[in-house]
């Protein structure tokens, strides 16, 4: 498949794209914008539905969904799809700018000077490189779009086991939804040597389903602040998906029918129990 993305400016109605074979083409608006028009690489990342709030600036890839925010200059949130088939190990972390956004919408490489050595914080995947790797488009998971300051106790601790459970669901044969972003809940500083106005994450939020639909399968929601020591569990820090749209403004999976939405949404999710909470070898 060829590496098809484009940048979508959205009204505040929600327009979407027209399928064309395995195309991905720009069009003008349809009359009536209350039909839905998805691409397949939409529809994959998403699931039943992205998260309706955040901006107007919506990046379609395969790899990822990604909704940019140019005031913050990183994420609202990022939807994708992990299958065996997609992860893949071995990749370089080759940091660049994101081409399909501006030098006022995102940060460039230069932005991340000393940031590790003055703030101790990682350049953490939104979208998981090792979990996406295996897609063809898999360069664009280290556009800085993708990318947030992760502090690097968080990064390398209980964010990084949680991703480690994604994958290992993943590979027993589940098709594995994620939509994760960053919380905004107090200062946390600035990237030492940029000169953009920007806010780092004073945390970060998930929400993960396998298979078809939650209320079907199993889900769970996490919220983990970047403080969070690395010797943590990320068991510990379950939430609800309601408590996730009420810190961030948006509604998660936007096409389920409100009444599934209201019955489930309110309840911790049972996805947990298939996951392990082992603590593992840290990583240094």
């Amino acid at each position: 498949m060829k590496n098809y993305h484009m940048k979508i400016f959205l009204p505040l109605i929600f327009l979407f794209l027209l399928i064309s074979g395995c195309n991905v083409i720009q069009h003008e608006p349809a009359p009536d914008t209350s039909i839905e028009k998805i691409t397949p690489a939409v529809r994959q990342n998403c699931g039943i539905g992205c998260p309706l709030g955040g901006s107007n600036t919506t990046i379609y890839r395969e790899v990822y969904t990604l909704n940019n925010n140019s005031n913050t200059k990183f994420v609202n949130w990022v939807a994708y799809l992990i299958t065996i088939d997609s992860i893949a190990s071995g990749k370089q972390r080759n940091w660049k700018k994101d081409p399909d956004l501006s030098n006022d919408e995102t940060l460039s490489p230069a932005d991340y000077i000393g940031a590790n050595k003055v703030l101790k914080v990682d350049r953490g995947h939104q979208a998981p490189l090792a979990s996406l790797a295996g897609l063809v488009d898999w360069p664009a998971l280290n556009y800085l779009s993708n990318i947030t300051p992760q502090a690097a106790e968080l990064n390398q601790g209980p964010w990084a086991r949680l991703e480690d459970q994604e994958r290992a669901l993943a590979k027993a044969g589940n098709k594995v939804f994620s939509v994760t972003g960053p919380l905004y809940e107090k200062n946390i500083g600035k990237l030492p040597n940029s000169d953009k106005n920007h806010f780092i994450p004073s945390g970060y939020w998930k929400v993960t389903y396998i298979n078809e639909r939650p209320e079907k399968s199993s889900y769970a929601a996490f919220i983990m602040e970047q403080n969070t020591s690395q010797s943590r569990s990320f068991c510990q820090y379950q939430v609800t998906v309601k408590e996730i749209e009420q810190k961030t403004g948006l509604i998660i999976w936007s096409r389920l029918p409100a009444n599934i939405q209201l019955a489930i949404k309110s309840k911790p999710g049972k996805l947990v129990e298939k996951m392990s909470f082992s603590i593992i070898q840290l990583r240094y």
